[in-house]
């Protein structure tokens, strides 16, 4: 009785730690086809905007980043103008992962470092700072920093996904201009 009884607990143990082992397996494979988010690039004296040229460090406001799956990544002078690109629709590239500045941390004037995820930052839209193309959307970490700011410089707290194409125009309000 007692052989049976260990031997119906080897084929026990066996089978279960077969389980376990193919079961691991399994789920590691799963994880094979998924993207590895890149880490956000610090911006240097030869960083330039990809869409109009201008070097990154010359100008005040929050930087952004656009990495895509294949390629080097975008750097952009404003959050404008991620935006802009992000939300156009002929956007073909297959974007990995968005990044821009936690002005709650950075310098206004000379922002360096601070990167944040672009989809779970607050945004502030309308405010009386200006970025390197005049208005913009200053981005921070915390809802508390983005509130703070909004006291100081006025303005209306948004989220990634309220942004809109109108709301991140390209022209500096030059459109709108009615002086002209």
């Amino acid at each position: 009785m007692k052989r049976e009884s260990l031997a119906w607990r080897l084929t026990c143990l066996t089978h279960r730690s077969l389980s376990v082992v193919l079961i691991s397996g399994i789920l590691g494979l799963a994880g094979c086809g998924e993207d590895i988010k890149p880490n956000a690039q610090e911006i240097t004296a030869g960083t330039f905007c990809s869409l109009d040229g201008m070097l990154l460090q010359d100008y005040p406001g929050p930087k952004a980043q656009i990495h895509y799956d294949q390629g080097e990544p975008d750097f952009f002078c404003d959050t404008m103008e991620m935006f802009a690109i992000y939300l156009e629709p002929e956007q073909k590239k297959r974007v990995v992962a968005l990044y821009t500045q936690d002005m709650g941390k950075a310098d206004w004037t000379r922002p360096q470092g601070y990167w944040i995820d672009a989809k779970t930052a607050f945004y502030v839209t309308g405010s009386r700072r200006a970025g390197s193309m005049g208005p913009t959307l200053g981005s921070f970490a915390r809802e508390e920093d983005a509130r703070e700011f909004i006291k100081q410089y006025g303005g209306q707290m948004l989220r990634f996904d309220q942004v809109r194409p109108e709301t991140v125009t390209l022209d500096g309000g030059v459109l709108h201009d009615e002086r002209m």
